[in-house]
């Protein structure tokens, strides 16, 4: 595992840009953290770094948004936040082995999709600053399973 103290949403971004450049077809990113955590600011940095078509938003409202691009797999965002089982995550036919997914809120969800998964759990403070604009985030990336086994994002000896 790997944690990071994160100090600004442009930091959040480049995060993701890191993580980036390590996804490929057929990864899963869980991502964790409460409200405001920076979990759709990360998602932005990553499909920015991925050049995908489309503003990254909250897919709140909509569950799941795909971001095509030109030529690769597409970036999957999804809020699983409303999601009450795995069935109904099954029911947004998402092509797992076609894409790459970044899911918020996806924990207890998505056993069986997949035998190798990114985890990132962001935490913002609390009782700080209230006058602070941009407080830190802590961001710890554990990955699971033989494909994230020597991944260098993960490597804690480097940053």
């Amino acid at each position: 595992m790997k944690t990071l103290i994160i100090e600004t949403p442009e930091a959040m971004d480049e995060l993701g840009a890191r993580i980036a450049a390590e996804l490929r077809a057929g990864d899963l990113v869980l991502l964790n953290g409460e409200l405001g955590a920076g979990k759709t600011t990360l998602t932005r940095g990553i499909g920015a770094a991925l050049a995908v078509r489309g503003t990254v938003t909250s897919p709140t409202f909509v569950l799941a948004r795909t971001h095509p691009r030109v030529d690769a797999p597409p970036l999957v965002h999804v809020d699983a936040y409303r999601l009450g089982s795995a069935v109904e995550l099954d029911d947004l036919d998402i092509d797992y082995a076609a894409s790459i997914v970044v899911m918020e809120w996806g924990a207890g969800l998505t056993d069986g999709i997949t035998d190798a998964w990114l985890t990132v759990d962001i935490d913002r403070p609390h009782g700080g600053d209230e006058s602070a604009e941009v407080e830190p985030r802590t961001v710890r990336i554990e990955g699971h399973g033989k494909r994230w086994a020597g991944v260098e994002l993960l490597d804690a000896s480097r940053d």
